[in-house]
């Protein structure tokens, strides 16, 4: 993931490193409620510094937008999926709530709902609505195109958290904001192997496929599993679409077909908990019979720990809202963004899963 580093970001890195370790809690039922969602001092967000830094530079004179102050403008923040997912409202609750507590004058947000047509409309009528900046948890890295030139056409500067998309940094968008998914993946498949002993018959469940989420956190789980653990065989990798309910559908289809898998990897928390129900109504114990592996850091997840039922979980962190907005006021300030801002995260497993609930979400 990572792309040669020019001197000149590692200075806006560093900054950024800062100003990131501000925390938003955001972990609510709904959109409308400020319900806290977890310890916000356990709960940071924070970007790595400067190594994880990369790309060339952006900056405001480079990427040709005016100068506004963010108290005064008009932001945008396009969501990609329902608020079924903890993610997903924490993600939102966390961009409402830095915006709030910096004096954004209006914050415009809106919800795809899962469909890439939608996700463009909304973020074209944001701009209709005078948006003069945008944040964008992208459902697809690619898709996005026509959203992203009209707001290039209308100068309007857009910073991506959580998925990549396939355009032109500091053209078509500033910079990108998140985690290191490769790693994530390498991180899932050592916690599997400390589980597992590093023998076994290990299903995947794939994230939804088009977006570069998934693509990596498959690479890394499956590279690491074939370079330090040629005990383990991937016997399945089916895609899950990063729901819970398809998640359980998956592993009812896998116990029936594969009976004798002995451990699974889920490429979000949630297809992780549908597989915990699907094992327990097949009489498996999960955690014991099968050992299980997710991304993500929800809080259901971190308990399924806590009661024996999980073996590690690798945090994805979602509270991108301090993030966001410092970055943002970085750029405005005239400073250079590196195209990619790589965040920090977390593992939970049976040592820390207690004693850390209160700082998942």
């Amino acid at each position: 993931m990572m792309i040669q580093r020019r001197s000149r970001t590692l200075a806006a890195a560093c900054l950024l490193a800062a100003t990131a370790t501000l925390a938003v809690s955001g972990c609510s039922k709904s959109e409308t409620t400020n319900d806290a969602g977890g310890d916000s001092s356990q709960g940071a967000q924070a970007a790595k510094s400067p190594e994880a830094a990369s790309g060339p530079g952006c900056s405001l004179k480079t990427y040709g937008a005016p100068k506004i102050d963010l108290k005064d403008a008009v932001v945008g923040f396009s969501q990609s999926e329902k608020e079924a997912n903890p993610f997903r409202i924490a993600e939102t609750q966390s961009i409402k709530d830095e915006a709030a507590k910096i004096g954004v004058k209006k914050l415009l947000t809106t919800n795809a709902q899962s469909q890439l047509s939608k996700q463009i409309s909304d973020i074209q009528d944001m701009l209709s609505q005078g948006a003069q900046f945008l944040i964008i948890a992208p459902l697809n890295s690619d898709g996005l195109e026509p959203a992203l030139k009209a707001a290039a056409a209308k100068k309007v500067p857009v910073l991506t958290v959580d998925r990549k998309v396939n355009s032109t940094a500091c053209k078509d968008y500033v910079a990108f904001l998140g985690s290191d998914f490769v790693e994530q993946g390498k991180r899932a498949a050592d916690a599997m192997i400390k589980a597992t002993g590093g023998k076994g018959k290990v299903a995947i469940l794939l994230g939804a496929s088009g977006n570069n989420v998934t693509t990596d956190r498959t690479k890394g789980f499956v590279d690491q599993i074939k370079a330090e653990a040629p005990g383990i065989r991937i016997v399945a990798q089916q895609t899950g679409e990063f729901a819970r309910d398809k998640g359980q559908q998956v592993m009812e289809q896998l116990i029936q077909s594969k009976p004798d898998i002995t451990a699974v990897y889920a490429e979000n928390d949630e297809m992780g908990l549908g597989a915990v129900t699907a094992l327990k109504a097949a009489g498996k114990k999960p955690g014991k019979d099968v050992k299980i592996v997710s991304v993500d850091g929800t809080r259901n997840a971190v308990q399924a720990l806590v009661n024996g039922e999980y073996n590690a979980v690798i945090e994805s962190n979602p509270r991108f809202g301090p993030l966001a907005f410092a970055t943002a006021g970085k750029f405005y300030g005239g400073e250079e963004i590196p195209e990619n801002v790589i965040i920090t995260d977390r593992a939970y497993d049976e040592t820390n899963a207690k004693a850390s609930l209160g700082g998942a979400y």
